[in-house]
C-alpha cells in the first residue's frame, strides 16, 4: 500500500540487479570517511598541538572550520548535483577531499592545515547528498531502496562509532597525519569504481543558477553553527546571540528569495509535507541523542574508567554493532507497519537507555548496555525516517533532499555537542568540590572541565591530594550526566511525539 506523498513514478518501478548492489558497496566508502573524519581529529589533537604548537584560537579553528563550511555548503552541492550531475560531483568531490587530505597530513603550520580543513568541508559537502541521493536513483524500488538505506545509515554511524578505535589505532603506530592519510586509500577506489557501476543522475529541468541563494544559504548555515559553537564554550554571550540573528535573518531572506524564484536552489514546498519535515526532525533529535550520548559516555570511560581511546572505542562496539542490525531488521517491519509506530517504538529503546544511565553512571556494564540499547533505536529510526524523506521528494530534487538530510545530521552532530555537552559542563562546574590545599592554577584548570582535571591532577606530588582532586572530577562529571541523560531522554521523548503526529498512518507493504 503506498503513502500519499509517493511519487506516481514509483508505482511498478523496476527493481535494481547486482550492479545496483555493488555500486552500493562503492557508495559506502564515502560514507565510512567522512563519518569516521567527524570524530577521529579529536584523538589527533593533543600531537597536533605538540608539533605545530597552535594558538588557542588556531586550535579552535583546526577542529571547527571542518564543519563551519560542510554545513554551509550540503543545500548549495546537493543543489548542484541536482542540476550537473550526482555522480560528477561526487567524483569531484572524492579527488579534492584525497587530494586536500594528503596535504593536510603533512601541514607544517596550524594555519596551512586550517586552510586544509577549510578545503576538507568543501569537498566534504560535495560527497555527502550525491551518496545518499544516488540511491533515490539507483534503488526506484522502495523495498530495495529500504535496504540501501539501511546499509547507508548503518555504514554512517558505523562510521561515527569506529572513529576512536582508528583514531587510537592510527596514533598509536603512526603520527597524527596519518588521520588524514586514510582518506586516499578508501577514496581511490571509489575513484575507479564509480564511473563503470554507478549511473549518473540529475534533475531533467533544473532551471538557472543563481549565485544569491548560495550566498544566503552560507550567510544562514555559517552564522548559526558558529553560534551553537560559541554558545557550548562560552555560554549566552553577546557574541552567540548576534551569531544567531544573522542567521536567522539570512534564514528568512533565503527562504523568501526561494519563494520568489521560478526553479528555487530548495524547494520550500517540500516543508509543507508533514512526512519530510517530521522525518527531518526525527533526523536532527536523534543525531543529538546519538553525539550527546557518545560524548559524555567517551569522557567517562578514558577520564573516570581510564580506558584508552581505542579500548574505550571497544566497548562501544556491541552498541554500534546493534546500530546496524536494527538498521537492517527494520525493514521488514517497516513494510508492515506505519512509520508513525514504527519508529517511535524504535526510540523507546533509546529512551530506556538514557535513563539507565541517569540510575548509575558508574557500572561499566551498565553503560555499554545502555548505548547497544541507544543504538537500536537510533538505527531503527534513522533508517525509516531517511528513506521518508527520500521518498516523500521528487526523484528530480533528491539532491536536495539529501542535502537537507545532511544538513540536520551536521545540526544534530553540533548541538549533541553544544547543547547536551553545555549542559553537562555547566553542572560539574556547579557540583565540583575541590578539595583543600590546591594551588590557585590547578584549581582553576580544574574547574574548567573533567579533562583538565585529570590532567592537572599528574602534575601534583602529593599522592593523595591528585586521587583527591580526580575523585571530586568524577563526581562532579557523573552527577551533571545523571541531568543531561534526563534532558536527553526528553529529546528523544518529543523526537517519538514528532513522528507520531507527522509520519502518516498506512503502512509501505511495498511499490508494486
Amino acid at each position: 500500500m503506498l503513502t500519499s506523498s509517493l511519487p506516481t513514478q514509483e508505482i511498478d518501478a523496476p527493481r535494481a540487479g547486482w550492479r545496483g548492489w555493488f555500486a552500493l558497496a562503492v557508495l559506502m566508502l564515502p560514507v565510512l570517511l567522512v563519518s569516521v573524519d567527524n570524530t577521529v581529529l579529536s584523538f589527533a589533537l593533543p600531537e597536533i598541538a605538540l608539533d605545530l604548537q597552535p594558538s588557542s584560537i588556531e586550535q579552535l579553528w583546526i577542529i571547527d572550520v571542518y564543519p563551519l563550511v560542510l554545513a554551509g555548503l550540503l543545500v548549495t552541492m546537493g543543489t548542484l548535483g541536482d542540476r550537473f550531475g550526482r555522480r560528477r560531483m561526487l567524483l569531484i568531490g572524492a579527488t579534492g577531499f584525497a587530494a586536500v587530505s594528503a596535504l593536510a597530513a603533512f601541514a607544517p603550520t596550524a594555519a596551512l592545515l586550517i586552510a586544509g580543513r577549510a578545503l576538507m568541508g568543501v569537498f566534504g559537502a560535495m560527497l555527502m547528498p550525491s551518496t545518499l541521493s544516488l540511491l533515490r536513483s539507483i534503488f526506484r524500488d522502495r523495498d530495495q531502496r529500504r535496504i540501501a538505506i539501511a546499509v547507508w545509515a548503518s555504514a554512517f554511524s558505523a562510521g561515527a562509532a569506529l572513529g576512536p578505535i582508528v583514531g587510537g589505532f592510527l596514533l598509536e603506530h603512526f603520527s597524527w597525519g596519518s588521520v588524514f592519510l586514510m582518506a586516499v586509500p578508501v577514496l581511490v577506489p571509489l575513484l575507479v569504481l564509480a564511473p563503470f557501476f554507478v549511473p549518473e543522475s540529475r534533475d531533467p529541468h533544473p532551471g538557472r543558477f543563481d549565485a544569491a541563494s548560495v550566498v544566503l544559504s552560507l550567510a544562514t548555515m555559517v552564522p548559526i553553527v558558529y553560534g551553537i559553537k560559541k554558545l557550548a564554550v562560552e555560554g549566552p554571550t553577546s557574541l552567540a546571540l548576534a551569531l544567531f540573528a544573522a542567521g536567522a535573518v539570512f534564514g528568512w531572506l533565503f527562504v523568501r528569495r526561494q519563494r520568489s524564484l521560478t526553479t528555487p536552489m530548495l524547494d520550500m514546498s517540500l516543508f509543507r509535507r508533514g512526512t519530510f519535515s517530521g522525518a527531518i526532525l526525527v533526523n536532527l533529535l536523534s543525531v543529538i541523542g546519538l553525539v550527546g550520548f557518545l560524548y559524555f559516555v567517551a569522557q567517562h570511560l578514558q577520564l573516570v574508567v581510564g580506558l584508552s581511546p581505542m579500548v574505550a572505542g571497544f566497548a562501544l562496539l556491541p552498541g554500534l554493532a546493534l546500530m546496524i542490525a536494527s538498521g537492517l531488521l527494520v525493514v521488514p517491519v517497516a513494510k508492515r507497519f506505519a512509520p508513525r509506530v514504527v519508529v517511535p517504538a524504535a526510540l523507546a529503546f533509546s529512551v530506556v537507555a538514557y535513563v539507565l544511565v541517569a540510575l548509575s553512571t558508574a557500572d561499566l556494564v551498565q553503560l555499554v548496555v545502555a548505548f547497544a540499547l541507544l543504538g537500536i533505536g537510533i538505527g531503527a529510526a534513522e533508517t525509516v525516517s531517511n528513506e521518508l524523506i527520500l521518498s516523500s521528494a521528487p526523484p528530480a530534487k533528491a539532491g536536495a533532499a539529501s542535502a537537507v538530510s545532511e544538513t540536520a545530521y551536521e545540526l544534530g552532530a553540533v548541538l549533541g555537542t553544544a547543547v547536551l555537552g553545555g549542559i553537562l559542563a555547566a553542572f560539574y562546574r556547579a557540583q565540583l568540590v575541590l578539595p583543600a590545599g590546591l594551588p590557585e592554577p590547578i584549581a582553576d584548570a580544574a574547574r574548567q572541565t573533567l579533562a583538565g582535571a585529570v590532567a592537572v591532577s599528574h602534575t601534583i606530588e602529593d599522592a593523595t591530594l591528585a586521587e583527591a582532586l580526580r575523585a571530586a572530577a568524577a563526581h562532579a562529571f557523573d552527577s551533571g550526566v545523571v541531568v543531561t541523560a534526563l534532558i536527553g531522554a526528553a529529546l528523544i521523548v518529543v523526537a517519538g511525539v514528532i513522528a507520531a503526529t507527522t509520519l502518516g498512518g498506512t503502512r509501505g507493504a511495498s511499490t508494486k
